[in-house]
């Protein structure tokens, strides 16, 4: 008995000059490639389909062009469900109330609906709030999409009433085949042009495309329309020059431009950093990735500099949940212009490292008798916790006294620099701790 018992292949009405990558779209779970860890006989959605189960509300996580969007509207088809769409960047409550209610008409019909939300982590914690009671009831099978961890993205509530299936890029072979088939369909694909493709094209392409199928689509078609009878590697090669994005968020270029952002903000240079930002935003780079590395950065490059700094970064996270885009980027801007003006210092940072390496050399040294915690009679008799003395009780709510173990007892892991708010932190140590460097 199959798996998945063969039916016709679902008939979608795609214009003749759809890119490739739409026109080739699998029709049904037979011509989808990949994911077998999901959809193989001991896969978790294997068994669900194979028993006829009810298909649950999933979120499906993968890297662009791993087959999210696909995947879904198969298995609600094979489910019986009617699918609906919404993308999360283009739509709103509004367009989400339509669309629930739609759903509970067709309800009262008998038939139930598959709401799909594309890239459903750009939704805010108040967009994501009001999908919760209609998943509750049953009003509508929910499936996400997002290419960022649910687990920081989707609400608890909403990850608590959904499957999280984890989808993976495409290896070269998936790859060469989904190509492969592209250039020989004669219906959707190019085979009506009759074209050849050399193996070291479509070896390059496979390279190239890296895991994602709309990208290996895309880069036959572009070399397709440079070739004559046969596609050589030239032509993918000229094809991948032309139409290499300037910023892509899966790519290397992303990389290359989070890293120009945060060294301008190492640099105290913000019109360098708002500059990138603008980079990365219109480009389509996910705001709360960004948000996160300006936390990151609050604590490692500013530091104590400015405590502010990651006060800022963190209201600003929390503000751009509660907004969402487009006026988002102006929360994003004031973290961002902020964080690259503030005094900066790494002293917190090296600290950490410092006292990490003591640790790993040394071990788990023993707490010094008089820090220990002295709950019972024979423990106080055994000498814990006798001799501390409380700060609180001195001059100044300061005493100097030893609260590193024995072996590291002079160590100075964390050394106040002279910048900002630091500096006054710097002279006050040195002062109580009567230090000179």
């Amino acid at each position: 008995m199959e798996l998945f018992p063969r039916e016709p292949p679902i008939t979608r009405e795609v214009a003749a000059d759809a890119p490739l990558a739409e026109r080739m779209r699998p029709r049904s779970l037979e011509e989808f490639a990949g994911q077998a860890h999901l959809l193989g006989p001991n896969g978790p959605l294997g068994p669900v389909l194979a028993s006829g189960a009810k298909l649950p509300s999933c979120i499906f996580w993968g890297p662009p062009g791993s087959g999210k969007t696909t995947l879904a509207r198969l298995l609600a088809e094979r489910a019986g469900l009617r699918f609906a769409a919404i993308s999360a960047v283009l739509s709103g409550v509004k367009d989400l109330r339509e669309e629930i209610a739609r759903a509970e008409e067709e309800r009262r019909r008998g038939r139930r609906t598959a709401l799909f939300i594309d890239e459903i982590h750009r939704f805010n914690k108040a967009q994501q709030d009001a999908l919760l009671p209609h998943v509750e009831r049953g009003t509508v099978v929910l499936l996400g999409a997002t290419t960022e961890n649910p687990s920081f993205e989707v609400i608890p509530a909403l990850r608590s009433r959904a499957r999280i299936f984890t989808l993976r890029a495409l290896d070269e072979p998936q790859l060469a085949e989904i190509v492969t088939r592209a250039l020989r369909d004669r219906e959707r694909g190019l085979g009506a042009r009759g074209l050849e493709l050399a193996p070291e094209a479509l070896e390059l392409i496979a390279r190239l495309a890296q895991g994602d199928a709309r990208r290996a689509l895309g880069l036959l078609e572009a070399a397709a329309d440079r070739a004559t009878g046969r596609i050589e590697r030239d032509h993918v090669a000229a094809a991948f020059e032309s139409g290499l994005p300037d910023y892509d968020k899966g790519g290397e270029a992303h990389y290359d431009v989070i890293s120009a952002f945060i060294k301008s903000l190492r640099g105290s240079d913000p019109d360098a950093a708002v500059y990138w930002l603008a980079r990365m935003l219109d480009g389509g780079e996910e705001p709360r990735f960004i948000l996160r590395r300006l936390m990151i950065f609050a604590s490692e490059d500013v530091g104590n500099a400015d405590p502010l700094g990651l006060v800022v970064a963190t209201a600003a996270a929390e503000a751009f949940d509660r907004v969402g885009l487009p006026e988002g980027r102006l929360i994003l801007s004031q973290a961002t212009t902020y964080l690259a003006c503030a005094p900066k210092s790494n002293a917190s940072t090296l600290a950490i490292s410092r006292a990490s390496e003591a640790v790993r050399e040394r071990g788990a040294l023993p707490v010094p008798l008089h820090l220990r915690n002295a709950p019972t009679e024979l423990l106080r008799e055994l000498g814990y916790a006798k001799g501390y003395r409380y700060p609180h009780d001195f001059p100044g709510h300061f005493v100097r006294e030893q609260y590193l173990p024995d072996d590291v007892r002079d160590a100075q892991f964390y050394e106040p620099s002279d910048q900002g708010a630091e500096a006054d932190t710097q002279q006050r140590q040195r002062s109580r701790w009567q230090r000179d460097r």
